[in-house]
């Protein structure tokens, strides 16, 4: 009995929160690895309707793949990954949700299937609308303020320049284990992926001592 072929990645959600102000925020840092995929591809985002968001087909290896940024906001993001995933009747597991990990040092990423939404809110929805948690997430590490009531306003807000450079990284890293994502080859994605390790956060600066 031949054995089963892989289920392959077809559609590539990247998570933020629409709007200028918060485009240059941490929680948009799934919107960023969707745009960084796109320039790779040479495709563009357009908004759709039906979809609640801004997306692209591209082909790849010969098959079509979706982009998709939602535009609803963050808590709703499962509107808009769950209308594209019903009218093209796609499995969960064929489904990547890139987003940002309040667990991870900026610089750090990590690929995972299943699991639970660990309280982000957009993958909260994204349950809800799939019915199952067994899509595929890649995790980009925005680091964590310390304190759990500072939370919120963390992720909408900008990261200091090093910390920005190492999300940058992170992306950068990650995708290129994009050939392997949509061959299917999710073992390899997922070791290639996750070898990557976080920059040092720099050591603060001596205070300089004035001369009385």
């Amino acid at each position: 009995m031949a054995a089963a072929q892989p289920l392959k990645i077809r559609r590539v959600a990247g998570l933020g929160t629409p709007g200028e102000e918060y485009a240059g925020t941490r929680h948009n840092a799934g919107f960023w690895w969707i745009d960084a995929l796109a320039r790779e591809l040479k495709v563009t985002l357009q908004p759709e309707r039906g979809y609640w968001g801004l997306a692209a087909r591209a082909t790849v290896q010969g098959q079509a793949v979706w982009l998709l940024q939602p535009q609803t906001f963050m808590n709703l993001s499962g509107k808009s990954v769950g209308a594209l995933a019903r009218f093209f009747k796609i499995q969960p597991e064929q489904i990547l949700v890139a987003h940002d990990e309040l667990d991870f040092a900026p610089g750090q990423v990590k690929l995972k299937k299943g699991g639970s939404h660990g309280g982000h809110n957009g993958l909260r929805d994204i349950h809800a609308q799939l019915g199952s948690g067994d899509y595929w997430r890649l995790r980009l590490g925005i680091g964590h303020p310390g304190d759990k009531s500072q939370v919120t306003s963390w992720v909408l807000k900008k990261a200091p320049s090093d910390q920005q450079q190492a999300i940058e990284e992170s992306i950068a890293h990650s995708l290129k284990a994009w050939p392997l994502l949509v061959a299917g080859e999710m073992d390899k994605a997922t070791a290639q992926i996750n070898t990557n390790t976080p920059p040092r956060p720099k050591p603060p600066r001596p205070e300089v001592k004035k001369e009385s």
